[in-house]
């Protein structure tokens, strides 16, 4: 007896949307809190896919203000970067991408499930 498992795959379109709303639409479809069959300690079969990610609606106050921290864990190596320099560096998807892993619960799934993510600009 095999069971076939199908792999859902969602598309949401950022153009002209507020960071926040893609990443809370799309976090939530990665938990699996949109679906009946919700269980915590699984994770669930889904791919999410975010298209137009440069075309989101940014307010220049929130590209100048808000921050994002990486820590190597040697003293010292704790950097901070604004929105906007990291856009710059690395790409909008990045900056989605690093919001949509704050608001996955801080477990041993969070990798998977944002492996599950694809952003493209």
């Amino acid at each position: 007896m095999t069971t076939a498992t199908t792999k859902k795959e969602y598309t949401i379109d950022a153009s002209g949307k507020r960071m926040g709303k893609v990443a809370t639409e799309a976090a939530s479809m990665l938990i699996g809190k949109d679906t009946t069959e919700f269980v915590k300690h699984i994770p669930r079969e889904v791919t999410v896919k975010i298209v137009n990610a440069r075309l989101m609606d940014i307010s220049e106050k929130k590209r100048m203000q808000e921050e994002y921290q990486t820590y190597s864990g040697y003293p010292g190596g704790q950097t901070r970067e604004k929105l906007g320099a990291l856009a710059k560096r690395r790409g909008y998807g990045e900056v989605l991408k690093r919001t949509i892993s704050g608001m996955l619960p801080k477990n041993k799934l969070r990798t998977i499930r944002i492996k599950n993510l694809i952003i493209t600009e």
